[in-house]
């Protein structure tokens, strides 16, 4: 018996990445893609997930047991992380029946995780009128990411999950969680930004992405600063000169340069000068390929064939590693970009990515 039905989306990250678990600026948007979670209270303690997307029945898991390091590493852990994280902020949920359906592409740096742990949240905060902010229910969601997966994710997906707004860019604050929602509208402008997913899948949780947040917080920490977003731009070159370790200092360059590129896109957008932030998209994707090193070769070969067939800005998008890259072109030149990167990755026998536009699309939400 069904009490409700939910949506959360997943996202793409226009500029701004890595910096979220840095205490920077990220600038993501929501896709038209969600996770739907259909749900209901139970009084008997349980909770019981089933998937359209996984074969096999439903899991049960008693709420009561719930503890980070006992998870099934499966999908599972995802909402059964958001009940754990909000028993153990001291919010009174019990069981709940789910059936999820989703239509965000899994392993594809979209943040199909996020959408699956939004939705949970948005869900029991309504079955069990907890009456928490959308910021509030990220922080808790980041929360059950971190601690009950494993995974040692930034404040980004979550929260663009759940406080994006259709036809807007999220300039969000990983710092203290302030929001600005941006225009950004491309069809008005005769734009389209594509997405293309390489099909090379990543896993945030094994091990390199823990690397380099590692790294970033070794050298905030040799600089004496809370995290690297405290260093300015303008304070970088002196920065850099007093980080010894080679690997160090390309994740702070990194870092940095990389606030410093969401700024300037805000002021692209704000002044209309949309076609002005594809020259930062490349720069953004150079930056993540050779200081930070997580970029690969489905990935570059994205950018440089798009690049090479007129688009106006590429970028790797998402944790790295394989899954997306935007492309940023007018809409005239569309099919030529969307020829190029397929012959190109025909000619380098990689898998047929799956390319796509995306549109600024709404945030989690009450379906009925």
């Amino acid at each position: 018996m069904s009490e409700g039905v939910w949506a959360a989306p997943g996202r793409v990250n226009l500029i701004g990445e890595h910096t979220d678990y840095n205490d920077g600026f990220v600038m993501p948007f929501a896709l038209p893609h969600t996770t739907v979670a259909t749900a209901a209270r139970r009084d008997d303690g349980l909770l019981r997930l089933h998937s359209a997307s996984v074969g096999g029945g439903a899991v049960e898991l008693r709420v009561a047991d719930l503890t980070p390091g006992h998870g099934t590493r499966s999908w599972t852990d995802y909402p059964a992380g958001v009940v754990w994280a909000l028993r153990d902020a001291g919010h009174e949920v019990g069981g709940a029946d789910f059936h999820f359906e989703s239509t965000v592409p899994t392993g594809a740096g979209l943040s199909s995780s996020a959408a699956l742990e939004v939705v949970t949240a948005l869900a029991l905060n309504d079955l069990y009128e907890l009456g928490l902010e959308r910021w509030r229910m990220a922080r808790l969601c980041q929360r059950a990411e971190n601690v009950y997966v494993g995974a040692p994710t930034g404040i980004m997906d979550q929260t663009a999950s759940a406080c994006c707004t259709a036809g807007h860019a999220l300039h969000l604050d990983t710092r203290d969680l302030s929001q600005r929602q941006i225009p950004f509208d491309l069809a008005a402008l005769g734009l389209e930004l594509l997405v293309v997913d390489t099909r090379v899948k990543h896993a945030h949780s094994d091990g390199e992405y823990g690397k380099r947040r590692a790294g970033c917080e070794a050298a905030a920490a040799q600089l004496g600063v809370a995290a690297l977003r405290d260093i300015s731009y303008e304070a970088l070159p002196q920065a850099l000169g007093r980080l010894t370790d080679p690997e160090i200092r390309a994740l702070a360059k990194h870092i940095v340069t990389e606030n410093h590129r969401v700024e300037r896109v805000v002021s692209h957008l704000e002044s209309g000068e949309v076609h002005a932030i594809g020259p930062i998209l490349n720069e953004g994707h150079a930056s993540l390929r050779d200081d930070f090193r997580i970029s690969c070769p489905e990935l570059d070969l994205v950018v440089d064939s798009s690049l090479a067939a007129g688009a106006l800005g590429a970028r790797m998008t998402g944790g790295g590693f394989g899954g997306s890259a935007i492309v940023l072109t007018d809409v005239s030149t569309k099919p030529t970009v969307t020829k190029s990167v397929l012959e190109a990755f025909a000619a380098a026998s990689y898998r047929v990515p799956r390319i796509f536009s995306a549109t600024p699309a709404p945030g989690a939400t009450r379906l009925s």
